[in-house]
């Protein structure tokens, strides 16, 4: 498994958790209008869920340049540390 789809994998059980929806499945193009609840509200509970989650802290100015999953996949990943082999 990449790093991407550990990612991926993490970021779906945490967005199935904030909507309680488990058949949410997450691709790279989705975005709010794809998922029943997904307002300005529950966004701000999900980014604070993903801090937690994975111990990062995501810049608001770049948050707010979002505009799909995809997008927001990028932007966990440059916010974790890098694994040395």
């Amino acid at each position: 498994m990449t790093s991407t789809d550990a990612v991926t994998s993490v970021l779906t059980q945490i967005f199935r958790d904030a909507f309680d929806d488990d058949s949410i499945v997450l691709h790279r193009d989705m975005a709010a209008k794809d998922i029943e609840g997904w307002d300005s509200m529950a966004h701000v509970r999900l980014i604070l869920a993903i801090e937690r989650h994975f111990g990062v802290r995501l810049p608001s100015t770049k948050v707010a340049g979002l505009k799909n999953v995809g997008d927001m996949l990028d932007l966990i990943s440059s916010c974790l540390p890098r694994q040395h082999s």
